[in-house]
């Protein structure tokens, strides 16, 4: 587990492959919307394909601003409340 990316609004953590977990087979990735109080933890080829995204995000050398509004494109799809953090 290792904390990638933390900022006032969204906290990232990258989950290494685990080829004993199916869930971890390639990794995944907990996104926590700080001000939403919830979460979504990704893995597979959605975890593939964020990590491809942050990527070619990093590459282009973000500001913070853009990082956060990249990472609200997920807000959607987070359901998980986050009780404990």
């Amino acid at each position: 587990m290792n904390l990638i990316y933390n900022s006032e609004q969204y906290s990232v953590v990258e989950f290494g492959a685990d080829r004993s977990l199916e869930a971890l087979r390639f990794g995944g990735y907990e996104i926590v919307d700080k001000g939403g109080k919830r979460e979504i933890f990704i893995a597979g080829v959605m975890a593939q394909n964020f990590r491809r995204d942050v990527n070619e995000l990093i590459a282009s050398e973000p500001t913070i601003e853009e990082i956060d509004d990249f990472l609200g494109n997920y807000e959607a799809l987070m359901s998980q409340p986050v009780l404990l953090h």
